[in-house]
């Protein structure tokens, strides 16, 4: 398993983040994405290959046109 560096990692909630908490943040990573819950910044993240991140992006937006 690969080890990221996140103590410098610049992390960005959506502005389309409701005001409850029912939000995660991303971090751009020098060859990855980084993703975690905002509620619990100490918690677990999960780290994505760009290609994979972009994959899911992709699909997420096609989720939202199909509607």
């Amino acid at each position: 398993m690969i080890r990221h560096d996140l103590s410098g990692a610049n992390w960005k909630k959506s502005s389309r983040s409701s005001a409850n908490g029912q939000c995660v943040e991303v971090a751009d990573l020098v060859d990855a994405v980084a993703l975690r819950d905002s509620k619990d910044p100490a918690g677990p993240v999960l780290v994505f290959e760009r290609v994979a991140w972009a994959s899911f992006l992709v699909g997420a937006k096609d989720g939202l046109r199909q509607r």
